[in-house]
């Protein structure tokens, strides 16, 4: 159950059960029960402040585990610190985005390589902005080519399991559609799962397969992305926006 392709091939990418975590001894999520499976997107959203990017950085390993387990791939990682569960085939891309800033593009993408898929040449092909601009410097990048660079150092582990917090919160119109295109194509890859935190709930539920909806750090609302969308009621009463 550590690695062998078979044993990836039998579990879901990713089981939470009974999940409690925050900073500290402060409590921020209570209770999660989630299970996204390989090749699924699912997209987390709700209003500001309710544990969304907790949720995510305690996928990871950022927070304070207060109770639950989180299983990737059949391996229990709540008691792994954030490298071992890097290993396992977690991928995340923060907001803050992170790129090194003082490396080019390429160097960017090739220090933090594993082998797998994701090479870099299928990188550049999924970016072709990245290629143009691989001898950059991460300093000289506007926020949207940082953010498809944050995304692309990502796929460069070559991920299992790939966690987006708000990949386009506060980027252009067209950027947004960029990147939006990118998602969509990792979606077609087949096997990536992929869970997205996102403000912008109407490009969320239509770029993904099933969501959930939080609140004060539970779990309030589950179902396919589809369904919500075309339920403005519900989504109104959830999240406070009409579709």
């Amino acid at each position: 159950m550590h690695g062998c392709g078979r044993s990836i091939l039998a579990h879901s990418a990713l089981q939470i059960k009974g999940l409690s975590a925050g900073y500290g001894a402060a409590r921020v999520l209570h209770g999660i029960d989630l299970t996204v499976e390989r090749g699924e997107t699912m997209v987390v959203i709700g209003r500001n402040g309710v544990g969304k990017t907790t949720l995510v950085e305690t996928i990871c390993g950022l927070t304070s585990h207060h109770a639950g387990e989180i299983i990737v791939h059949g391996t229990r990682v709540e008691a792994l610190p954030a490298y071992k569960r890097n290993r396992l085939g977690v991928g995340w891309v923060p907001q803050e985005r992170e790129v090194f800033k003082s490396l080019t593009v390429d160097e960017n993408i090739r220090i933090v390589g594993r082998a797998g898929a994701w090479t870099p040449a299928k990188i550049y092909a999924l970016f072709p902005r990245l290629a143009e601009r691989r001898r950059n410097y991460g300093s000289q990048l506007s926020g949207g080519e940082q953010q498809m660079l944050a995304i692309a150092r990502s796929l460069a582990t070559n991920p299992t399991l790939l966690l987006l917090d708000e990949p386009v919160e506060g980027l252009a119109p067209l950027i947004v559609q960029e990147l939006v295109r990118v998602i969509n194509q990792m979606r077609s890859e087949g096997s990536l799962a992929l869970v997205l935190v996102e403000q912008k709930h109407e490009i969320a539920l239509a770029n993904s397969d099933r969501c959930v909806v939080i609140d004060h750090g539970e779990i309030v609302h589950r179902s396919a992305s589809r369904d919500l969308l075309a339920d403005a009621e519900t989504l109104e009463r959830l999240i406070g926006v009409a579709a």
